[in-house]
């Protein structure tokens, strides 16, 4: 098996890696983890999907191909020029919602919500809010989280919230989640109660 070999690759995705170095964003999101996200969606028909952490679309563009018709999916990030480039490349997508606001605002704000999928990779949903991210999140729901083992551009001392957050998760008792040392370090969690 060569994991290499990704299929059916979005096909804003070249464009956003372009617009990601000539911007220089430094934190886009790995090839291995989109194509997963877009294999987690499909798996939800008629599904309800939240991003946290908009960044350069990358995640996003997989997400949306693995949609279907029916479904939807909000996107929070709070750079505007990141928002703008993302409606830039999405803006016409009715399955979608790109929203520009504070994570921890949105979240607080929207607790009556409820998704299929939440993808937090931003510090909101993750390292603060973590008990009011997870109540968003319908049974049979997915949690997931990247960058979970060392990157390059982590701040010193940031190992030590990822340390936290991994014993957080593994002592719930309404998840069951699987940690993968693949692509950055993935983390997917399904709510079972």
């Amino acid at each position: 098996m060569n994991q290499a070999n990704i299929l059916d690759t979005p096909n804003v995705y070249a464009a956003l890696l372009s617009k990601s170095d000539e911007i220089g964003f430094t934190m886009p999101s790995d090839m291995y983890i989109g194509t997963f996200l877009k294999t987690l969606v499909a798996s939800k028909p008629a599904g309800r999907f939240l991003e946290l952490g908009t960044g350069m679309g990358l995640s996003l563009a997989w997400m949306l191909e693995g949609m279907d018709s029916a479904s939807k999916l909000i996107s929070v990030d709070n750079d505007m020029d990141l928002i703008q480039i993302a409606t830039s490349f999405f803006g016409t997508d009715e399955r979608l919602q790109l929203i520009c606001a504070d994570g921890e605002d949105w979240i607080v704000q929207n607790q009556e919500e409820k998704f299929d999928l939440v993808f937090a990779d931003a510090w909101p949903g993750k390292y603060s809010l973590l008990e009011e991210t997870l109540d968003l999140i319908k049974v049979g729901g997915f949690y997931v989280i990247d960058d979970m083992t060392e990157q390059p551009n982590w701040p010193e001392g940031h190992s030590t919230y990822v340390a936290s957050l991994v014993d957080k998760l593994e002592r719930r008792q309404d998840f069951t989640i699987t940690k993968m040392d693949w692509s950055t370090g993935v983390i997917v969690a399904v709510k079972t109660k």
